[in-house]
């Protein structure tokens, strides 16, 4: 069943899970994650970056096949827009039937990230559609470090006055994760996600989670952190399958893929806690 991700989040602060949100920049990708949602019987939010959009996806044919996929399921699935940058594109988002889009404003400073964020939330909400902003900045993998992270931490001041300015309905923070592969070893501030679980009753969101280590993703989940995103360990998760099995023909290596992504996906259920449907 197609929703927005309202209830599907309140449960899971309620429970202290957390729900994956499962990239995809493929029809295939988007099956094979709902396919792993509905034998497990749990939800899902199946994400699709603005910068994935190009040959291979449009947003017009991720709505369309989104919607069919996400209306025909068992379980509730959330067909997100992930790091909207261009308020145009999260607009035809919405339009097209997302359920869910993310307004990422995050280099910005407070105030314009607040502008930003209440022009989308303007367009979105009166369509039914919920909205994800971040404030901090989560950084990249690639230029990660322990001694210099490429991100700016999330305060519990800017977090409350974010969330008072702008009514959003999810948002993400930069406690020490970073988007991609690391070259170092992310240390997440817990005390810091503590803080600001303690202090808003929006449900917080965590970028970057692929290769975070699967002990920091759990602790993340199990003090206020409600949807977690997923994407370079799917990559990563095909890949190894495919050197596993070195398929010598087109079918065994597309098969050894999507059993790679699909494996992953159930490991990271795990990983978070989430509870199945009921």
């Amino acid at each position: 069943m197609l929703v927005t991700s309202k209830e599907l989040f309140e449960k899971a602060q309620a429970g202290h899970y957390a729900i994956p949100a499962a990239n995809y920049i493929n029809m295939d990708m988007l099956k094979w994650h709902v396919e792993v949602a509905e034998k497990l019987q749990m939800p899902l939010i199946l994400g699709l970056a603005e910068s994935h959009l190009g040959e291979n996806i449009s947003i017009q044919d991720g709505a369309l096949v989104g919607r069919k996929y996400a209306q025909a399921a068992s379980v509730p699935i959330v067909l997100h827009l992930d790091h909207g940058m261009t308020p145009s594109v999260i607009k035809e988002a919405i339009d097209a039937g997302f359920t869910s889009v993310m307004i990422d404003a995050s280099t910005e400073d407070l105030e314009g990230n607040i502008a930003k964020t209440r022009e989308i939330i303007d367009y979105a909400h009166p369509r039914g559609v919920v909205v994800e902003a971040e404030i901090g900045h989560v950084g990249t993998g690639e230029t990660y470090s322990d001694a210099n992270p490429d991100s700016k931490y999330t305060t519990v001041e800017d977090a409350k006055a974010f969330i008072e300015a702008t009514g959003v309905d999810s948002l993400a923070i930069s406690i020490g994760t970073a988007h991609g592969l690391y070259k170092g070893t992310p240390k997440i501030n817990f005390d810091r996600l503590r803080e600001i679980a303690a202090a808003v009753d929006t449900p917080l969101v965590l970028h970057g989670g692929s290769s975070s280590g699967d002990e920091n993703l759990k602790r993340c989940a199990q003090n206020g952190i409600a949807k977690i995103n997923i994407y370079s360990d799917f990559l990563g998760g095909a890949m190894n399958e495919v050197e596993a099995v070195k398929p010598d023909n087109y079918p065994d290596l597309f098969a050894a893929a999507r059993r790679g992504m699909k494996m992953t996906l159930e490991h990271y259920y795990g990983v978070f806690e989430t509870q199945r449907v009921k």
